[in-house]
């Protein structure tokens, strides 16, 4: 009986084709909407989650910030040297310092950015070197003019195919020899190009580009069995110590803890996901109510039809099954159709805003089943009312 009442609900749908697309049009509006929002936020999710690990995990950022007492007051390598070794649960902590200069190879120039660094800095924030090798202990010691050259770098001023290791290359004023490329990393954190850079051991570009010994920021790895919140507190009242701040004064630095900006932005964005989907969502309850009011329109249309069929025996309950198998097979067509639509969509736009095309199949399920069950609620009343139709005055109407 059912496979019947499928294949005359199809036959319905069919003799009345456009007005039947329209009718589903809210429903394949509100499908759409919804996965689309949901699969560019976990997308950006992604996205963000990439930048923040790319920090390096179990880690610590430390940096100075102004404060009333005037300008950001930077490190010393005594106070990184204290930081490795009188705080437990610390791995490894690394100092670093940059500047802006310009990249001259092969007739080419490239403004990027020198990074002075030291091979436990690569370590803390994963980064690898694909081509090439890291720093000598020699190097980085003596402070040698050696660098390891980023991506767009390479790209910009080296001649392509041909390896970059061993040539020379100048910043600014200052000659140095490749031996290394970085591997590509995209974005980092604050919107930093961390593929357009060029690292040099810390000790070079403190003598030979910013003139002094700071250390403008350092990083701080740490044993992930040791609790992130206590060493951070040590690590605060380590500073504090050490940088003279008496009690009731702001600290003159700042320290992020990756793992809680990755969690928190995580949150954040998967709350925002969800407030989106909730407001597309709301289409969907239009298209519920479009299916109702044509439905009602179409019981008034059939009410000779179905007069007749309750005349030669038809039972009240099937007249309501073909009712609402037909709301349903609507409902579930603009499901489809939106899902298709969503797809093309989700991936343009994914790719339009520079974000990962996450395909998530448990919303695309869940967005057909609750079109389905949307078909079930609005077309429970014009189904009812038919097969509560008196064959007598229905076959009466005109």
């Amino acid at each position: 009986m059912f496979g019947a009442t499928l294949l005359l609900s199809l036959r319905e749908i069919r003799r009345h084709l456009l007005r039947s697309f329209l009718t589903t049009l809210g429903i394949i509006i509100g499908v759409a909407a919804v996965i689309t929002m949901v699969t560019l936020g976990n997308g950006v999710t992604a996205s963000i989650r990439d930048e923040i690990s790319s920090l390096g995990s179990n880690v610590f950022i430390v940096f100075p910030v102004r404060t009333d007492r005037g300008n950001p007051r930077p490190f010393e390598q005594s106070d990184i040297d204290a930081v490795a070794t009188q705080i437990a649960g610390v791995e490894l902590a690394a100092g670093s310092a940059s500047a802006s200069a310009t990249a001259f190879h092969n007739g080419q120039n490239w403004t990027t950015t020198v990074n002075g660094v030291e091979n436990d800095f690569l370590r803390a924030q994963t980064i690898d070197v694909v081509e090439g090798r890291s720093f000598s202990a020699a190097e980085e010691s003596s402070g040698q003019n050696v660098c390891i050259i980023g991506p767009k770098v390479l790209d910009a001023i080296f001649v392509p195919g041909v390896s970059p290791l061993g040539s020379e290359m100048r910043l600014d004023s200052v000659s140095c020899t490749v031996i290394g490329v970085l591997e590509e990393r995209g974005q980092g954190g604050g919107g930093q190009d961390q593929d357009n850079l060029v690292m040099m051991p810390l000790k070079t570009v403190q003598r030979r580009f910013i003139g002094n010994t700071d250390i403008q920021s350092f990083v701080v790895k740490y044993d992930s069995s040791y609790a992130s919140s206590g060493i951070q507190a040590s690590l605060v009242d380590l500073l504090r110590e050490r940088r003279l701040l008496q009690d009731g004064q702001d600290n003159d630095f700042n320290v992020i803890d990756t793992a809680q900006v990755n969690d928190a932005l995580g949150a954040a964005t998967g709350a925002l996901t969800a407030m989106v989907a909730a407001i597309a969502a709301i289409s969907l309850l239009v298209g519920g109510i479009g299916i109702m009011n044509i439905m009602l329109v179409s019981v008034t249309e059939r009410t000779r039809e179905i007069g007749i069929r309750l005349a030669i025996g038809a039972l009240a309950r099937e007249v309501q099954l073909q009712f609402l198998t037909e709301a349903v097979v609507l409902c579930c067509l603009g499901g489809m159709i939106g899902i298709v639509l969503a797809f093309g969509l989700s991936y343009g736009l994914a790719s339009l805003v520079d974000v990962p095309f996450m395909f998530d199949p448990v919303i695309n399920v869940m967005s057909f089943l609750f079109s389905a069950v949307m078909g079930i609620i609005f077309g429970y009343y014009p189904a009812r009312r038919a097969s509560r139709l008196d064959p007598i005055e229905a076959l009466r109407h005109e």
